[in-house]
């Protein structure tokens, strides 16, 4: 059941008790009674606000028994249904999983379900925390809940809820298999509860829903309880986006519209040269402002502008860490103060509280004074590369109003509750790993969705700046366009194989995937494809009926016309072909000096060669041709004009008609030299008529298959047809209609069981290894079962091969970093520094087993395109964890890895988390030491930062 909600909040209609029939009152007393005997009746009294339509009718679904699926806004209050599942598990004696996509926003969902519950109630499981994980209420991230599920863990028992929080996460092309894995695998008894950011084709989501999980409503709810309000900063103005009027759809504002216009119409300063030297920076950019009024402010004009509007707080997302933290420099060299004494006091009190178990030698490493220094001011960066607990002190004082200005990348939208009076976007245009590229309208919807605080805000707004070049109605097409579909990304592992083997056989496992909502999403594209082939049939059964003919099989008829013209089209490919490479050759006899006559094309008539182009020869500093293209003249034609000609130009051979001597002088820049050597040209060759090329004999002509048909043609019985071509026309139509109905055939073909046949393949190749045995999974296959991660195969293969046997734990925990790191920016041009010894022979070693691993899945067709095959490892961050395992300080394993301390400290912790699996899945023989050390290598990293960057 879909239920579509855009009703503005408020609290259930009230009647109008004096209006009613004594009988009508008594049917509403029953109702209110009845309605305050049930759980949400006790729910809503522990809020001091009503619940909207969209929340109630999401909670009474709950309580009917039914799953459901809450699309909503960013800041809409989603969470209230995922805390009516708390509340409901709590007084049924149910345990209830709160599940989130990251450990920031699980940190704060346990800390705000503990200030509801109690710490009793409440416990926490991320990758590196166990806080009370036997409590009622576990908060936990998604990929601990799906390990648990595989494991059988004796804490899946007396479960009722699962609650998956961003369920949109799904989409994500590195993580979002694990939310289809829960969602499939949870048991039956178990009700979920998905929370979604805004979506277009909840419906869809919904109908897989209800297919996998049973019974589930799907509650859509598009209204924003704050309103948002689009603007673009241009110089020192803010302009509405849209301008005021009625109806739905909006009109962009004129004076956008206008100012494009007039920036199109000028070029661009860069252009403007300057007679000496070239302007500095600053110049130019004083002379653009003087010459127009409209310009892209700076960050800290912005902050300051937004000030005066009284639109802070704001978050001003950009799309770099090293720009966020400039813009934070870039503020406090301009002088911006937004905090008064008394709310720098209260910064620095809190800040010192919070970081007061950081040793004060790594403070200064981590830039603390300087971050401080900006969050006194009320000015802070939010960004991966930063420590976790800055971040988090940032998060804290901007939800209190003490930080009033965040520079932040993307990934402050997803999830955390940070929201703002006002969000800024500096540019339109993201990297997304490949390229540059527009942001997408889903992308702008949950950047802008911070806008707007609930309860504190009247409205929020959207501040997008004024750039070169920026189009306004692309951008109103971005801030009206509400299409965000979800999209599977799902995709079996090795270590979801096995583990699927082990629970259910190769069969039904099989049949499990074909569940999954990728096979879904494929299987409802192909209905419609269906459709068409559909049509398509009872088309050509139309079509051959038209082109029966009575004398014959015309069929057969209409197959020789066609081989006729295929073989005909063959010989004529084979000719201009042929040509072509007469031409080729011809070109790449010619020499500078030679007068040739251009036969074709813009530039034809009289030229004389300057260079060749030949692609081994000189290039007379013209570029841009490739070897295939043959050879490529510079010529001066008789019309006094420098070009480079390509084989295009010769569609039959060229001669040199004369020869010419160049001047050592002669400048091909140079108009005169230009003029006087065209002039030397037509006076000696001006008189010279080019002989015509003779055309030789067609192959057809002698091309015996060619005769054999059009005997066989005109022997035919339905050669003689009175209506012969109009029966041609229709065969004409019933075979280009047969062959398009083929490839839908073979679309057809290529999505169905798509999701089933990788999980062959990758079952192929754990039998060829010996992790499966039919349904049976070998010792090997139990080792990779508890190998979660990307490159479980590889850490598989190097437990079986004794490949970290004997390592030092600093030596494993260089080893295993290459399971898990990868570089943000590809292909460094330097290798990395290892450490010596037998680390750097097992790293080599493991590279090795890579390759084998590569070529191995290459046979069976298991791709890395396809999200499968297992990456190379990367071993960029092997001297880092061993210089932190070995005990280094910060401060120089900081410097040596040249990254920042919130990227290091991420890395360590995935470290971690793989060696905790190798320590629990390493081979239990005697005399093997790679389960102890790897829980030596986790004391080892677990210390300092990167201790103390976690909650509980």
């Amino acid at each position: 059941m879909i239920v579509l909600l855009s009703v503005r909040p408020g609290t259930l209609e009230s009647t109008m008790t004096e209006d009613l029939s004594p009988a009508e009152r008594y049917a509403a007393a029953r109702r209110r009674a009845a309605e305050q005997a049930t759980a949400l009746a006790s729910f809503r009294e522990m809020y001091d606000f009503g619940l909207d339509p969209f929340q109630i009718e999401a909670c009474r679904a709950l309580e009917e028994g039914k799953g459901v699926l809450v699309a909503a806004p960013t800041g809409s209050g989603k969470t209230i249904v995922g805390e009516f599942a708390v509340h409901l598990a709590l007084q049924q004696g149910k345990k209830c999983f709160y599940t989130t996509p990251i450990k920031a926003l699980s940190n704060q969902k346990y800390a705000d379900l503990c200030r509801r519950y109690g710490t009793d109630q409440v416990g926490l499981l991320t990758g590196d925390n166990s806080v009370n994980s036997g409590a009622p209420v576990v908060v936990m991230t998604t990929e601990v809940l799906r390990n648990m599920l595989y494991a059988g863990s004796q804490t899946l028992l007396g479960l009722g809820y699962v609650v998956m929080d961003e369920v949109h996460y799904l989409s994500d092309r590195f993580r979002g298999a694990v939310w289809e894995e829960v969602i499939i695998h949870l048991p039956e008894s178990v009700t979920l509860v998905s929370l979604s950011a805004t979506v277009s084709n909840a419906e869809e989501f919904g109908d897989w829903l209800d297919t996998v999980r049973g019974d589930t409503e799907v509650i859509v709810s598009e209204h924003r309880p704050v309103p948002l309000f689009q603007h673009v900063l241009a110089g020192r103005r803010i302009y509405d986006l849209f301008e005021e009027g009625e109806g739905r759809k909006k009109a962009v504002n004129p004076d956008l519209t206008r100012m494009a216009r007039l920036e199109a119409s000028r070029p661009p300063w860069g252009d403007r040269r300057r007679g000496r030297g070239t302007m500095r920076e600053a110049d130019r950019e004083r002379e653009r402002r003087q010459r127009s009024r409209v310009w892209t402010p700076s960050r800290p004009e912005v902050i300051e502008r937004l000030d005066a509007e009284g639109l802070l707080p704001a978050i001003t997302f950009i799309f770099s860490r090293a720009a966020c933290e400039a813009a934070v420099q870039q503020c406090l060299y301009a002088g911006l103060r937004l905090n008064d004494e008394e709310a720098r006091a209260r910064v620095r009190a809190l800040v010192e509280e919070r970081t007061a178990s950081i040793p004060a030698e790594d403070l200064h490493v981590l830039g603390y004074y300087e971050w401080l220094e900006g969050l006194e001011r009320g000015i802070a960066a939010h960004h991966a590369g930063m420590l976790p607990t800055f971040k988090e002190v940032v998060e804290e004082l901007f939800v209190r109003g003490l930080v009033k200005a965040v520079f932040a990348t993307e990934t402050l939208a997803l999830g955390i509750n940070m929201p703002a009076r006002s969000v800024v976007l500096e540019k339109l245009v993201k990297w997304n790993g490949e390229q540059h590229a527009d942001i997408t309208p889903g992308e702008y919807t949950q950047l802008t969705g911070r806008a707007g605080r609930r309860g504190i805000d009247v409205e929020g707004h959207a501040v997008v700046l004024w750039q070169r070049g920026m189009n306004p109605e692309h951008l109103a097409g971005l801030a009206g366009t509400r299409t965000y579909p979800l999209r599977s990304s799902f995709k079996p592992s090795y270590n979801m194989a096995v583990n699927l083997v082990e629970q259910f056989g190769r069969h039904r496992s099989r049949e499990l995937l074909e569940t999954s909502f990728a096979q879904f999403q494929a299987d409802k594209s192909v209905v419609g494809i269906s459709r068409q082939v559909q049509r398509n049939e009872e088309g050509l059964e139309g079509y051959k009926a038209s082109m029966t003919c009575h004398l014959g099989d015309f069929d057969e008829y209409a197959r020789l016309r066609r081989e006729l013209k295929d073989r005909e089209t063959e010989l004529a490919r084979q000719g201009a072909a042929q040509r072509r490479a007469e031409s080729a050759v011809a070109l790449e006899r010619l020499k500078p000096g030679d007068v040739i006559h251009v036969p074709t094309g813009k530039y034809a008539g009289l030229a004389l060669v300057l260079d060749p182009g030949l692609p081994a020869g000189r290039s007379n500093g013209h570029r841009g041709f490739d070897q295939h293209d043959g050879p490529r003249p510079l010529v001066l034609t008789a019309e006094r004009q420098v070009k480079r000609l390509a084989s295009i130009d010769f569609p039959v051979p060229v001669e040199a008609l004369e020869r010419m001597r160049i001047p050592k002088s002669f400048n091909p820049r140079s108009p005169q030299s230009r003029r006087d050597l065209a002039s030397a040209l037509r006076t000696k060759a001006g008189h010279i008529t080019p002989e015509r090329h003779r055309k030789k004999r067609s192959q057809a002509a002698d091309d015996r298959e060619i005769a054999r048909l059009r005997k066989a043609i005109r022997a035919h019985p339905c050669h003689g047809c009175d209506d012969r071509e109009d029966h041609a026309r229709w065969a004409e139509r019933y075979h280009r209609l047969l062959r398009d109905t083929s490839q839908l055939e073979r679309r057809i073909e290529g999505r169905t069981n798509t999701i089933a046949r990788t999980f062959d393949r990758i079952v192929a190749l754990l039998t060829e290894m010996d992790y499966l045995r039919g349904d049976e999974v070998t010792e090997h296959g139990k080792r990779l079962a508890r190998l979660y991660g990307e490159l479980d195969l590889l850490a598989s293969e190097c437990l079986r091969e004794g490949v970290w046997e004997g390592l030092a734990p600093a030596e494993l925990a260089a080893c295993v970093s290459a399971l898990v790191y990868e570089a943000r920016v590809g292909d460094d041009a330097t290798a990395p520094k290892l450490p010596s010894g037998r680390a750097k022979a097992a790293l080599g070693e493991m590279v090795r087993i890579w390759g084998r691993l590569d070529a191995l899945e290459e046979d069976f067709r298991i791709t890395q395109t396809e999200g499968v095959g297992q990456r190379e490892p990367d071993l960029g961050f092997a001297w880092s964890a061993y210089m932190w395992a070995s005990g280094k300080g910060l401060d120089e394993v900081l410097r040596e890895a040249e990254m920042p301390a919130g990227d290091f400290v991420r890395w360590c912790k995935q470290v971690i988390d793989v060696l905790g699996q190798i320590s629990a899945a390493a081979p239990a023989a005697e005399g093997s030491t790679v389960a102890k050390n790897a829980r030596k290598a986790v004391d080892g990293l677990l210390r300092g930062v990167v201790a103390y960057s976690s909650v509980g």
